[in-house]
């Protein structure tokens, strides 16, 4: 049930543009102020550099020079110092003696009195000067330059004076270069934007990253609760993925060389370089059987990667085989039930014939079957899935013209796990078979099975006096087998069996005597190593 109180996240769209926008926003700022920064500098150094290359030019003027060895009232300097300012643009242009009075201003009446400034007095001493100051006129950016003669006497300062409003108004003027210049990337921003979103929808599929976060946990979850094992790998079989089932079958290693999934990333390779899907084929990893189906992996027909899903067959199989046990069992159960109905109607019989000697001599000898067929039985194999099975076997010798008898050493508690359950009745259920099929070719043949628990270990004796084994070494191996072809199976899941328990098996066999199998298992649920 979904949460209502639950923000509902930002799509793809809206996350890039805000952050993107963000980011271009801070950089244009950061970049208008650095140049905004720059240009006030540069057109200061601009405006003060044409100030003094007007104030050099007047100060070299020769007019100028004679004008101030002679009054001031004789207006020498005055129409040349104005032309000069109108067509510069200045405030004002003014020379001065080594009094500091005034040869030329741009109001008349200041002409003949001293300069207003104490900045004019560097000047007066021969050094060029730069200042911001207020003289008669407005707020100025002024310019002193020393005026010398033909002996290279001092004999005056030139001083220009341009209004700090006009260079405010320059400054303005670029700034609306800069603006356009920030609009302009806000612009290719906006573009590049929705260029990045488009290809990040198309890369995506269209999804929302919380909808792929959505499929990712999702995904994972999935993965995690299978019980099946799943390794992907990509084109280079490098492992990508791998869940928990397929991480606790690699990390179950008897053996340290037994850790990496050899057969399992063979079967990948194979099917990354080939593109052949392989479905229901059985890999034998750390002594069991793996059912693999491996499929390619591929995009715009490309092959990217192979993924495989596994499974136990052990498991399957021992799953199977319980269910077999569980099954003889109940066959057993049913096969007796007929047969106590019957001697109940035999029972019966007897006592509307009310003949009860013999029905008292019927009892006994029933009683004293079922307590030799059955209760001791039972009494010694605590297990009522490994009863059931032995029952079923002990019918079906009989049925053969066997006997098979179940020790009064034997002793099996009820405390192995459903594991070492099902790998008994594998064990069991083959060496017997393999016990009934040799006896069958002399009549009357007893197979012997013992069952003996101590310390956590259960002790598995099946023999018989049947042919005998030839080469005993031999026989665990597939396919190996003196009955023909498409044989040899059964000791092998044996061997298989045990030695997947950390058990091991025995055999012992003399031609035309006897043949007897002896396998040790663990039988404590799974607690005791091997």
């Amino acid at each position: 049930m979904s949460n209502p109180s639950r923000k509902r996240p930002l799509k793809l769209s809206t996350s890039v543009s805000l952050m993107v926008g963000a980011v271009l926003a801070v950089v244009l700022l950061i970049v208008h102020l650095f140049y905004f920064f720059q240009i006030s500098h540069i057109t200061r150094t601009g405006v003060k550099d044409k100030a003094l290359a007007v104030a050099r030019t007047l100060a070299d003027s020769a007019e100028v020079q004679r004008g101030l060895l002679l009054p001031a009232d004789r207006n020498i300097i005055q129409p040349l110092t104005q032309a000069v300012q109108e067509s510069n643009h200045l405030l004002f242009v003014v020379v001065t003696d080594m009094r500091g009075i005034r040869y030329s201003h741009p109001d008349k009446t200041a002409i003949n009195r001293p300069f207003i400034g104490e900045d004019l007095q560097p000047a007066l001493a021969g050094k060029e000067n730069v200042s911001i100051n207020r003289g008669q006129l407005a707020q100025a950016l002024r310019v002193f330059t020393p005026i010398y003669d033909a002996r290279q006497r001092q004999i005056g300062v030139v001083a220009v004076g341009i209004s700090l409003s006009e260079v405010a108004q320059q400054i303005a003027r670029t700034r609306w270069s800069v603006l356009w210049t920030a609009l302009f990337g806000v612009l290719a921003g906006a573009i590049g934007t929705w260029c990045l979103v488009r290809a990040s929808r198309r890369v995506l599929s269209g999804l929302e990253p919380y909808e792929i976060s959505m499929l990712y946990e999702q995904r994972q979850a999935m993965l995690q609760s299978i019980k099946e094992g799943v390794i992907a790998v990509d084109d280079r079989v490098q492992v990508t993925l791998i869940n928990r089932a397929a991480q606790q079958l690699f990390t179950e290693a008897r053996h340290p060389q037994d850790e990496a999934p050899g057969p399992l990333i063979a079967n990948l390779r194979e099917v990354v370089q080939s593109g052949v899907p392989q479905r229901d084929r059985e890999l034998h990893f750390k002594g069991r059987v793996l059912l693999s189906n491996t499929m390619p992996v591929r995009s715009k027909g490309m092959i990217i990667g192979a993924v495989c899903t596994f499974r136990d067959k052990t498991e399957v199989s021992q799953l199977v085989q319980r269910l077999d046990g569980l099954v003889n069992y109940v066959d057993a159960l049913r096969e007796r039930s007929h047969e106590f109905m019957n001697k109940l109607h035999v029972i019966l019989g007897l006592l509307h014939m009310k003949n009860y000697q013999q029905l008292e001599s019927y009892i006994l000898k029933t009683a004293n079957g079922y307590q030799t067929e059955i209760g001791s039985l039972l009494m010694k194999i605590k297990s009522p899935v490994i009863a059931g099975f032995l029952l079923s076997k002990i019918e079906r010798a009989t049925d053969r013209g066997h006997r098979l008898i179940v020790s009064e050493d034997s002793l099996l508690p009820d405390c192995g796990s459903e594991t070492q359950s099902a790998a008994l009745i594998t064990i069991l259920g083959n060496l017997i078979e393999n016990a009934l099929e040799a006896a069958d070719g002399q009549p009357g043949g007893e197979i012997s099975v013992l069952l003996h628990y101590q310390n956590g270990w259960l002790a598995c004796e099946v023999s018989d006096d049947g042919p005998g084994i030839p080469e005993p070494d031999a026989i665990f191996e597939k396919g190996v087998s003196s009955k023909g072809d498409d044989r040899g199976v059964g000791l092998f899941l044996v061997k298989q069996q045990t030695e997947s328990l950390g058990g091991k098996i025995i055999v012992e066999s003399e031609p035309g005597v006897y043949t007897q199998f002896l396998v040790q298992l663990p039988w404590d649920r799974g607690n005791k190593s091997a």
